[in-house]
């Protein structure tokens, strides 16, 4: 089980791992002008199912394309849905939780479709949409061209330290009251 995941969540780790991927877009015609190596469907779903299970979470943040090859996956699925994804009803008889938009997962983990920037200080944001790479500091891009079509394992990656970089928004708040408190302080006693 992922502990630093909230409450709500913690479900996804539950029996499992929890894996998550971007921008499968799968069966879209135009994916080979993203990428020229881009691989099929098959290709894809063959990569997914070596790792996630009946009993681990695939997290999709959006960009699936033809939701049909979902019914392949044999994980329970949650879908962030992305700029291609119309609606969510197109895509409910396919996973098992969809949101419409970034979720706060953890203290300090926020998944997306798209890259959200300004939060870098106090949260890691993991997402897809940029097909070009776009993987920085506190950024992880998981679009599938970008991971080589291999969703990532969410808890090695927090193992292994992702959210050590990023402060807490508790802990910022917490630092910053107190030097104004030191400030007024320092004011009030050279009066």
């Amino acid at each position: 089980m992922i502990l630093t995941l909230y409450p709500a969540f913690r479900r996804w780790s539950e029996k499992g791992s929890v894996y998550i991927i971007s921008d499968t877009h799968f069966g879209d015609s135009d994916c080979p002008l993203m990428d020229p190596g881009w691989i099929s469907p098959e290709e894809q779903l063959e990569r997914i199912n070596k790792l996630a299970g009946k009993h681990d979470t695939l997290i999709h943040l959006g960009d699936v394309g033809d939701p049909r090859y979902m019914e392949q996956i044999r994980a329970y699925k949650v879908l962030l849905l992305g700029n291609h994804d119309e609606t969510a009803t197109k895509f409910e008889p396919y996973f098992d939780e969809i949101y419409s938009g970034p979720l706060f997962v953890a203290e300090k983990l926020l998944l997306s479709h798209e890259p959200v920037y300004g939060l870098e200080k106090w949260c890691v944001n993991i997402h897809g949409h940029d097909h070009a790479g776009g993987t920085s500091e506190n950024h992880l891009n998981v679009a599938a061209n970008v991971c080589g079509y291999v969703p990532v394992n969410l808890g090695k990656l927090i193992k292994r330290g992702l959210l050590g970089k990023a402060e807490s928004i508790h802990r910022l708040t917490i630092d910053e009251a107190v030097k104004n408190k030191e400030k007024r302080e320092s004011r009030i006693g050279r009066q």
